[in-house]
């Protein structure tokens, strides 16, 4: 059922399998140690298609709701640069940085503390990274709606209440 209830047509980025292209470079983070870089970056080529095309079919909507009205241009943007900002920051930047970051440790520490061979470190940071995924997705989201809330968002007057933000949690 769509997030946005009973009789609501499902949102294509947020209530279909489409959304989980919005986690592709996290994923990519958790597997660098692995894989080709050029492959991780790729993962943020299409984390950012993603939210790209989130932001584009936020203003597409915001347009068909306000099809004439006063207005009109200022929601549309409101929608398109508050769902960017927010996909950019919730689903790329900080998730990115934040597996980055906590793979690197793991790897760096367990060739402190253990004698794994490097293969196997490199497989458990992958699942450390994987398995972090999860627990880091509502409080980066928390954390950005906070943000926005607190800055970008103070900017916006027009009629419409915030974009429902995109991440599924």
């Amino acid at each position: 059922m769509s997030q946005h209830g009973v009789g609501a047509e499902p949102d294509l980025y947020r209530d279909t399998w489409v959304r989980y292209l919005g986690y592709a470079n996290e994923v990519g983070e958790s597997f660098r140690a692995l894989v080709p870089k050029s492959l991780v970056w790729a993962t943020y080529g299409v984390a950012t298609a993603y939210v790209t095309a989130d932001a584009a079919d936020k203003g597409r909507k915001a347009a068909k709701a306000n099809t004439d009205g006063p207005g009109r241009t200022a929601d549309i943007t409101v929608a398109v640069v508050d769902t960017f900002v927010w996909q950019s920051l919730a689903s790329v930047a900080i998730p990115g940085f934040t597996i980055n970051r906590i793979c690197a440790a793991s790897l760096f520490l367990m060739g402190r503390v253990t004698r794994w061979p490097l293969p196997v470190r490199k497989w458990a940071t992958t699942a450390i990274g994987l398995s972090t995924i999860p627990f880091i997705i509502t409080p980066i989201d928390r954390s950005v709606d906070f943000l926005l809330d607190s800055s970008l968002r103070k900017l916006y007057n027009t009629h419409e209440k915030k974009p429902d933000e995109s991440r599924p949690t």
